[in-house]
């Protein structure tokens, strides 16, 4: 029985496909032939579950698997949320608060998810699996590395011993001398570590396209164009930014002291990086919203935590 309503509705797709130059008819035709959607194959379930591939036999391998495609997912997010933002010409307040709210809770997730990686794995069994992985490292996302491009000019990716000599130079050559490259220099040689050689390889054209695509376009600046922020703007732009680099990068240090940390030497991670020095943040000071910090807490940047860390790895 055709009620008022379905009958509204049937007369108001007509007027969408005729705007069109379609018939209805044609579509609701097709409609009697279509199979119904189902949840699997929505979410392309089969295929997403056969895209764990271990390269060992170790069962643990699988769990590092999974937490890292759960990663690059919530990066994508991340990425999805700072699009709609670049989309608006001028965002206004309302715009910028509400997809800076969803990207703290999508990292928020990733925090604390981190536990997956930190107590979710035998520690045998990773130092074993870890092997088959090389030269591979997460240090190879680039979904994260333009999530900081997106976020800050490039300056402020640079190592903050280097920043202020590079401040005026041009985007290709701040690029040469952001601070993640001397995470993957080989220790005893100096040299660029295979990881980094492959991970330029492959990103650094998308990388520079990026970068020039986002110059003078950050959410920095994005931020910096709303004439009266609100304190309410600028505290989660200040979560965003201790959460990304602060918190982040202390679980993943968290993470490798747990595996990687070994008397009277500790571990190479998978791709060759300097784990000790590249992950705490006291040592890298990247900060997105400089404006939003005091020098004192720019100076103690995540400091309190490694100490804490340390303190607790000396007492084990």
């Amino acid at each position: 029985m055709l009620t008022p309503e379905i009958t509204e509705k049937i007369e108001a797709l007509n007027q969408k496909y005729a705007l069109a130059g379609q018939d209805l008819g044609n579509y609701l035709e097709g409609l009697l032939y279509a199979d119904y959607l189902s949840y699997w194959d929505y979410i392309e379930l089969d295929t997403l579950l056969t895209l764990q591939k271990p390269k060992t036999l170790f069962p643990d391998e699988k769990v590092f698997i999974i937490y890292h495609q759960i990663t690059e997912l919530y990066f994508n997010l991340i990425l999805h949320e700072l699009a709609q933002i670049f989309c608006e010409k001028n965002p206004t307040q309302d715009i910028l608060l509400k997809r800076t709210k969803r990207i703290n809770s999508y990292i928020s997730h990733l925090i604390h998810s981190f536990e997956v990686m930190i107590d979710g794995m035998d520690k045998e069994q990773f130092l074993k699996f870890r092997m088959s992985l090389l030269p591979a490292s997460g240090f190879q996302s680039a979904q994260f590395r333009k999530i900081e491009i997106a976020c800050t000019p490039l300056v402020n990716l640079i190592h903050t011993s280097q920043r202020a000599e590079y401040q005026n130079k041009s985007l290709e050559e701040q690029y040469k001398v952001l601070y993640w490259k001397y995470g993957a220099i080989e220790l005893k040689t100096g040299e660029k570590t295979l990881t980094l050689r492959l991970f330029e390889q492959k990103y650094e054209k998308e990388f520079i396209d990026y970068i020039y695509k986002h110059k003078e376009n950050t959410l920095y600046e994005k931020y910096l164009s709303i004439p009266a922020p609100s304190q309410e703007l600028k505290q989660e732009l200040r979560i965003l930014d201790q959460s990304f680099n602060i918190h982040w990068c202390l679980m993943h240090y968290k993470s490798a002291v747990k595996y990687l940390h070994k008397s009277p030497e500790d571990i190479k991670a998978t791709g060759g990086t300097n784990w000790q020095q590249y992950l705490p943040p006291k040592f890298q000071r990247i900060i997105f919203f400089p404006c939003l910090w005091s020098d004192i807490e720019q100076q103690e940047w995540g400091k309190n935590w490694v100490a804490e860390q340390i303190q607790k790895l000396n007492s084990e």
